[in-house]
């Protein structure tokens, strides 16, 4: 019997060693918060009267944050870095046009070598710096501005791999420091509707989420040398997944409160079509020497990953850059009441919206929808819509950004966190890795250590 007991032991324990062993690094690694760290899920700095920044990156985005940012009361553009000369020229032109001469005076010009912005942190000493930079220079440069004493704003995604999103939570958690990734379209005005709208409960428990980044942009092959599509065309090429996910899933993943309190992140499935439209745009519009004809593109036209959450709701996240389709972010949420739908927006609900339907077999859409607007307009929208015109976007930058300075001059937490950046951005080098083993599931790390438990979800502000 003895023995029995020891064999059935033995085997067990081995099946365990055997199950501990095939875990992802990825999950084992980091499952303990370094000493003298601090958990940043509610984390509120300390109130900055004036908010001083230093921008990396001003060819696009960069540039238009600059602008807006610098015509907020309390606030001062300290320095501008780039690669080239013409757009810190330009960029601060743009800063001071939008106040006069008088408001930004001192601004620091970086440009030509690689790592100037390391110099600019060094002389310039910002107290939050803002980052559109390629992919690649994400998470280094909100590493460094954090160190350097800085919060960190950085553009999606905010890094492209695990190990990069583990050593930012890190960063952020040692120095105190937030690191927010500017997810933009969290406050675009009918996703604000649809949070305002999920909080009341018009909808009821949430079961499942769509979400999308369905963006035509071959013609930005035609940017070879500067722009984005000088360095986004071989992540097309080499890496095969969901390389954009977080303008769709940011947005759904706040209705479904993921990652605060009430659920988190589980697992993804991933798998991607067959690679054709960049090729062929290639073949069609380059010569057959061009350096874009030499690439092997090897990422999927169309990506589809379903997330399953901790209790087992789901999420689908597609993404596509290359078909020829409209523009779409699906913004779909289903609960046990109703659903909310984006691209067109529609509304149905069990019942019927009052006033506007019988039932649940009936969207309200169209010109119907001004009525919802006036109802369940989320009240920052209508705080901010007006001030944030012509900021980009419809204004969902000029929201963003207003929110931010208003975050750190009142010393109030952000509306995102640092966790939620990584998490969001982690379905792309999630699923590449599912994609890779035909669609096997990836655990999602958690970045919070277990502290989304008691991380409340995103009030309504007003």
């Amino acid at each position: 019997m003895k023995n029995l007991n020891r064999r059935s032991f033995i085997q067990k324990t081995s099946l365990t060693a055997a199950a501990v062993s095939i875990v992802p690094s990825y999950l084992k690694a980091n499952t303990e918060r370094p000493f003298s760290s601090s958990y940043m899920g509610g984390f509120a700095a300390p109130k900055l009267e004036k908010v001083r920044a230093a921008f990396i990156g001003v060819g696009a985005r960069g540039g238009t944050h600059a602008k807006f940012f610098a015509a907020l009361e309390g606030t001062e553009v300290v320095a501008i870095c780039d690669l080239y000369e013409d757009l810190v020229k330009e960029k601060t032109k743009w800063v001071k046009e939008a106040t006069g001469e008088n408001r930004h005076k001192n601004i620091a010009q970086y440009w030509g070598d690689e790592d100037k912005w390391r110099t600019m942190l060094k002389e310039v000493k910002p107290d939050v710096v803002f980052i559109a930079t390629n992919w690649a220079n994400h998470a280094p440069m909100a590493i460094g501005a954090m160190e350097s004493g800085a919060h960190a704003f950085v553009e999606v995604p905010i890094a492209t791999t695990i190990q990069e999103m583990w050593d930012i939570v890190d960063a952020s958690e040692r120095t105190q420091k937030h690191c927010m990734m500017l997810e933009n379209v969290n406050y675009s005005r009918d996703e604000l509707m649809f949070l305002n709208m999920c909080r009341q409960g018009l909808v009821g428990e949430i079961l499942h989420g769509e979400a999308a980044y369905i963006h035509e942009l071959r013609w930005q092959m035609e940017e070879q040398e500067r722009g984005t599509g000088s360095w986004r065309t071989p992540h097309y090429a080499n890496r095969n997944g969901n390389l954009y996910p977080t303008h769709g899933l940011g947005p759904v993943a706040q209705y479904m409160n993921l990652a605060r309190q009430e659920d988190t992140f589980g697992s993804l499935v991933s798998f991607s079509t067959p690679s054709r439209g960049r090729e062929l745009y290639a073949e069609k519009n380059y010569p057959a020497d061009h350096k874009w004809n030499q690439l092997d593109f090897k990422g999927g036209d169309l990506n589809t990953s379903i997330i399953k959450t901790a209790l087992g709701k789901t999420i689908m996240v597609q993404w596509d850059e290359t078909s020829p389709r409209p523009y779409s972010r699906l913004n779909l949420v289903q609960g046990t009441k109703g659903i909310l739908a984006g691209f067109p927006t529609r509304v149905a609900l069990e019942g019927g919206v009052e006033g506007l339907t019988e039932d649940h077999h009936s969207w309200v859409q169209g010109e119907q929808l001004e009525k919802l607007y006036e109802k369940y307009d989320h009240p920052l929208y209508k705080r901010l819509n007006e001030a944030a015109k012509g900021s980009g976007h419809g204004g969902m930058d000029g929201i963003m950004v207003y929110r931010i300075v208003e975050c750190l001059q009142k010393g109030l937490p952000l509306d995102q966190n640092v966790y939620e950046g990584c998490l969001w951005s982690a379905v792309s080098p999630l699923s590449e890795r599912s994609v890779a083993s035909n669609g096997a599931p990836q655990p999602f790390p958690d970045f919070t250590r277990g502290n989304w438990k008691d991380t409340e979800p995103l009030q309504i502000i007003s």
